[in-house]
Parts: C-alpha cells; sequence; structure tokens
C-alpha cells in the first residue's frame, strides 16, 4: 500500500466498524458489551465475583471478591485453585484432550505439535522431576530458555507445584542473570545449551555458567534441555540434562491446591533506578483475565490457530501464548526465531502453512514487514486470518492501515491492545466485534477497567487534552507488589495519585472517549515494545573504565519505535574511534543485545542545571533533531551549544558518531 494511498483513507475515514460477518459469529457483539459494562457499573464486586465463579475451577471457593486496602489487593479470598489445572486438567475430560495445545516451530524447520493430553503428560512429568531435585511450593525457578516447547512446559510445571517461576528473556546478558536470580533467591536455574536465531546459536547455557561464577549462591540445581547440540561445560553435582530427569518419571502428577493470592510468577522490568524490578503476579485472579480477555479481545473459536508472536521471556508471552489460550481450550503456535530467517517471508510462510487465524504482534514487526516490501507477502495466501493484533508500544496510523490492508486484506479487525508487565492483561483494546476502531487509538477501556487520563492533581482531563494515564480501582490481574521491595510498589505505581495506578504512560482522548496512548512519561526507552530503563543502560555505561559520566535518552525510530543514544563523556579528552564500538558492546555484555545503544555520542560534558541535575530533556531534544525547550536553568549553555553544533555537522554530512 503506497503512501498517497494510505494518506488519503485517512483523510476520508478515521473510523472502521466491525465487518457485519464477523460481528454476527463474535463472543462479544455490541449488546453483549453493553451488558457487561452495566454489569459492572451496578455492581463491580458482583461482576468479578460471577465471573470467577463460572470461569475458574475452583477446589475451594472463595468468600470475598476484593480485600482492598490501598495500595495492596487480594482477589477472590478463601478460594484455591492451581493454574496448571486450569490450563491443562481441565480439558482432559472434553473432547479438547485430542486436540492441539501447542504447535510449535524451530527456526530451522523443524516442527512438534502437543495435544491437550500429552502436554498435560509431559507437565506432569516435569512437575515431577522438579520435586525429585527438591523443589518446593514458594521455591523461585529461574527460566533462561530459547523458544521451545520445554520452556511452556517448565512454566507450568512450575505452576503445578506452585513454585513462582522467574523467566528471563533469552537475549539478556550474564550480568542481567545473575542479578534477577540473586534478587530472587532462585533455587533452579532451567536452560538449554543454546537457540537458533538467523542460523546463528545463541549459547546459553555458557551464559548461566557465568553467572553463576560470579554469584547467584542460592541456586543448587541447572537443567539444560538439549536443543543445538553446541559444546558446554559441565557440572556433574549441579548440572542435569533434561531428558536424564524426565525420563522416567510418571505421567501422573495431582496438581496442589493452592490460595489465591499464592505467586504464580515474578517477572523483571526496568524501572527508572538501575535495578530491574521483580513484579509479582498471583494465582486466581491473572488466571481470570487473561482467560477471559484471550477470548473477548482474540474471540478464540475452537478450530482457530492462534499465533501471538512474542516470546515467553515478556509478559505478551506469559499471558497471551501459554495462561490465556491454554485455559480457552485454544491451538497457540510458537516459533523459535527470527521474522526474517531465512527470508523476509517467514512469518507469512508460517501463517499460510499453519493456517494461521489470529495474528498478534508488535508495530515494531509491522513496521519492519513494510519496509522489507508487500513481495514477500504476495508470495503467500494469507486468507485464513480472520482477526489481527498489535501490542507493546502505541502504533502510528500509516502501519495500522497497512496492516489491515496488506496483511488483513480490508476484512480483518485490528486489536490494538495497551497494558503492561505490571497490569498482567489487556487493559485497553477494542472488541472486535463491537467497537469501532480508529487508526492508532486502542479505543476504550475493557469491561470492568476504569482506566482514565488525568492532570497533575488527578482531575480528568477534557477531549483532545494530554495527561497521564491511570486506572482508577483495582482489577483481578494488577501486580501485588515488587518482589522483596512493597516501599518499592507503593512510590512506583500509587506516589503520585494516592489510591489510583498510574500506569507512568502520558494519554489523551478523543471527542468519541477513544483513548490515545502518547508513550512514556518516566526515564523509561519502550525499545521494539520492550521497556528499558535508562539508569540501568547509563550504569552499564559508567562500568567501562573509559567513561566518565553518561546520560541516555531516547530519539524516534522508523522501525523500533524508539532508539536509545547515549551521551558519554570519557576520562580522555581524546577517546580512541573505537570506543564507541567498545562501548556499544560493553551495554550488550552487561544488559544484553535489546539495551545497544544506536548511537554513542562523545561530548567534554554534559547540560547540567546549576543544582548538577543532567538535563535530558535538552538531550532528547537534541538526538531527535527537535529544537531545544527552555535553557534558562543551565549552569553553563555554551555545552548546549556545542551539542547542537556536532548534530547539526551530522545533519549537514558529516559522519554519524559511533
Amino acid at each position: 500500500m503506497n503512501e498517497d494511498k494510505i494518506e488519503s483513507i485517512l483523510q476520508e475515514e478515521r473510523k472502521f466498524e466491525p465487518p457485519a460477518d464477523f460481528a454476527a459469529q463474535a463472543n462479544v457483539d455490541a449488546d453483549k458489551l453493553q451488558e457487561l459494562r452495566d454489569k459492572y457499573e451496578q455492581d463491580p464486586d458482583a461482576f468479578w465475583g460471577d465471573l470467577a465463579r463460572e470461569e475458574l475451577v475452583w477446589d475451594e471457593e472463595f468468600d470475598t471478591v476484593l480485600e482492598w486496602e490501598p495500595p495492596f489487593a487480594k482477589w477472590f479470598t478463601g478460594g484455591k485453585l492451581n493454574v496448571s489445572a486450569q490450563c491443562l486438567d481441565r480439558h482432559l475430560d472434553t473432547w479438547r484432550r485430542n486436540k492441539a495445545a501447542i504447535i510449535w516451530e524451530g527456526e530451522p524447520g523443524d516442527q512438534v505439535t502437543l495435544t491437550y493430553q500429552q502436554l498435560h503428560a509431559e507437565v506432569c512429568r516435569f512437575a515431577n522431576a522438579l520435586e525429585g531435585l527438591g523443589v518446593e511450593a514458594g521455591d523461585r525457578v529461574a527460566l533462561y530458555m530459547p523458544m521451545v516447547p520445554e520452556l511452556a512446559i517448565a512454566v507450568l510445571a512450575c505452576a503445578r507445584i506452585g513454585a513462582p517461576h522467574s523467566v528471563i528473556f533469552g537475549g539478556f546478558s550474564a550480568q542481567a542473570i545473575r542479578e534477577r536470580v540473586e534478587d530472587a533467591d532462585c533455587k533452579v536455574i532451567i536452560t538449554a545449551d543454546g537457540g537458533w536465531r538467523r542460523g546463528e546459536v545463541i549459547r546459553l547455557k555458557d551464559a548461566v555458567d557465568e553467572a553463576l561464577e560470579k554469584g547467584c549462591d542460592s541456586v543448587e540445581d541447572v537443567v539444560v534441555v538439549r536443543r543445538t547440540e553446541n559444546k558446554v561445560d559441565w557440572n556433574n553435582e549441579r548440572d542435569h540434562w533434561w531428558d536424564d530427569l524426565v525420563g522416567g518419571q510418571s505421567t501422573h502428577h495431582e496438581p496442589k491446591s493452592f490460595d489465591s493470592e499464592h505467586p504464580l510468577f515474578i517477572l523483571y522490568t526496568s524501572g527508572t533506578t538501575g535495578k530491574p524490578k521483580g513484579v509479582v503476579h498471583t494465582s486466581a485472579g491473572y488466571a481470570l483475565w487473561t482467560k477471559l480477555t484471550s477470548r473477548w479481545v482474540f474471540d478464540l473459536k475452537d478450530d482457530d490457530v492462534y499465533w501471538c508472536t512474542a516470546d515467553i521471556g515478556w509478559i505478551t508471552g506469559h499471558s497471551y501464548i501459554v495462561y490465556g489460550p491454554l485455559q480457552e481450550g485454544a491451538t497457540s503456535l510458537m516459533y523459535e526465531g527470527a521474522p526474517n530467517y531465512p527470508k523476509p517471508d517467514r512469518f507469512w510462510d508460517i501463517v499460510e502453512r499453519h493456517g494461521v487465524n489470529t495474528f498478534y504482534t508488535a508495530p515494531t514487526a509491522i513496521r519492519a514487514f513494510m519496509k522489507w516490501g508487500e513481495e514477500h507477502v504476495d508470495k503467500h495466501d494469507l486468507s485464513t486470518l480472520r482477526l489481527l493484533g498489535t501490542v507493546g508500544e502505541p502504533i502510528n496510523p500509516e502501519a495500522w492501515m497497512w496492516y489491515r490492508d496488506k496483511i488483513g486484506n480490508n476484512e480483518c479487525p485490528i486489536v490494538d491492545t495497551w497494558w503492561q508487565t505490571e497490569t498482567g492483561g489487556h487493559m485497553i483494546s477494542p472488541m472486535p466485534g463491537a467497537t469501532t476502531t480508529v487508526p492508532g487509538s486502542a479505543t476504550h477501556p475493557l469491561p470492568g477497567i476504569e482506566a482514565d487520563v488525568v492532570d497533575k492533581d488527578g482531575n480528568s482531563v477534557g477531549a483532545n487534552e494530554g495527561g497521564f494515564l491511570v486506572i482508577k480501582r483495582p482489577w483481578p490481574s494488577m501486580l501485588r507488589t515488587v518482589y522483596g521491595n512493597p516501599e518499592r510498589y507503593k512510590q512506583g505505581y500509587f506516589g503520585r495519585f494516592g489510591d489510583i495506578y498510574f500506569a507512568g504512560d502520558g494519554a489523551r482522548k478523543d471527542e468519541d472517549g477513544n483513548i490515545w496512548i502518547m508513550g512514556r512519561i518516566d526515564d523509561v526507552i519502550n525499545v521494539s515494545g520492550h521497556r528499558l530503563g535508562t539508569m540501568e543502560i547509563e550504569s552499564a555505561l559508567v562500568s567501562h573504565p573509559a567513561v566518565a559520566e553518561a546520560a541516555v535518552v531516547a530519539r524516534p525510530d522508523e522501525i523500533k519505535g524508539q532508539a536509545v543514544v547515549a551521551f558519554v563523556t570519557t576520562e580522555d579528552d581524546e577517546p580512541p574511534r573505537s570506543l564507541g564500538d567498545d562501548l556499544k558492546q560493553h551495554v550488550v555484555d552487561e544488559i544484553g543485545v535489546i539495551a545497544r545503544p544506536a548511537e554513542i555520542r562523545f561530548t567534554p560534558a554534559l547540560p547540567k542545571t546549576r543544582s548538577g541535575k543532567i538535563m535530558r530533556r535538552l538531550l532528547a531534544d537534541i538526538a531527535a533533531g527537535r529544537e531545544t525547550g527552555d535553557t534558562t536553568t543551565l549552569e553553563d549553555a555554551s555545552v548546549l551549544e556545542k551539542l547542537k553544533g556536532e548534530a547539526k555537522g551530522q545533519a549537514d554530512g558529516e559522519p554519524e558518531p559511533a
């Protein structure tokens, strides 16, 4: 779709009603949506309580829907259940026992399909194996794995025995592994020899070994999946091959019953300090909301093949590859590798071969597809698609329209979903059978979610006025705390508006009440839908012996949404030309490839206020090529002028910084 056509459509028609044939069979049509909203308005506790009784299988029913002692919530207290059983055991006495639960494809092309019955058996075997290692309810288990079936199996096995899992994205470094494992005091690490990415082996066990050499004293055992068959170092007292552990285990495991508020998992996310924070999610409320939103937002049908392209290392993979779809009895597709390997049409090849019906991906990926060219799409029959989704960051209207036209053939509704690691599940999203969609907007809060845009005093703003995105009332899948640091939880999420959850995003509402997400307002950069703390990257940079000081900001990027730009002052007045590349690699080593700066700009000094605070706002303006704002509080205006001059020189054709 060319830019002139996109612009023409955006000028003439900015609203899209659900296709009539889709709405006629939707899980939630306009009448059902209104019914849900009305019920919530009349009695929020009855709304949530009735849904929990209808959707979840309780071993012991709850007696209280919500205990709210701001900012701490407990949902469905008195109730007991097992989240693994919600995903698996509930289907075994139905026809779904022989239905595909997971279809997995590796980057080299190998494939595995597990029915619900087979997945249940593998989860039971690994649950028994973990208990054989001495893992008990409450023990934390770290998972640092490629996107292989064993990752989903391990997640569900941990849930089955009540051991909170902490999944660490396979692109993180040994240092990042160590920080997360030590913070959670993990007893076991599950990893693999390696994983495939663009034809190369990512050596995962090596990174775990390095992390363990530097610390992680709590770790007693390491379980290793054979994936890439690369040579690995081995510690006979600590390391175990996955196959050896599960080989003789029973395929029966009685799921243990846990309190509704039993911790299900910890997932680390970047914050505004140098230390990642462990977001804690508990059992019943998270299970309920991921199940409901999977059905409502994705309109899942029994014969659908559903594909979320995220990694289970992020919250999207937790909620919408594993827990939500499997509770709904869906067929969830997993893919190991890169979207453009071996060719840029890999995703469309997978959609065609597997007959994918629902496709959920990030705006970063969509913009990359646009850049790679429509010829890669045109090779494939995508007619099985009936619903498209986006996640991770705001989608620009042009990408939204290309997605609708080129991938959806102007027939598939698009669900543009806003949510966070902390929210556990979708918060603002169209209901595809009921909502009028607008390119670039996540539209309206889902039933039961009281989202609003407020000013600095917490008052609702008018149409098209910018403000802060907040959630005014607790919801079941909300985070419960920051692991080991309840004060950080209180200050980070409820420190600005009292009892109201502050999301950290700016937003506005249009005349129709549609919410438009404007991006982060704190010191967090959103790169390809992944949140990175600027302080964490700055800490990595200044740990290099050549760096005296560093400031990290974001600049717009047409593919990734935002890119990392680092302004660095060195110990040496004339740093070697190779230092830029060295520092980029140093950040990769300290955090992971996802945090690699797009640019390193060297400067003798950073712009600061008279009190010594670095003015990152001005650096962000320079990085983005904008006019700088108010500079009256600068201690030394010449520092800024020098940086602006260097930026202009680059625009005039001088070499790019390292």
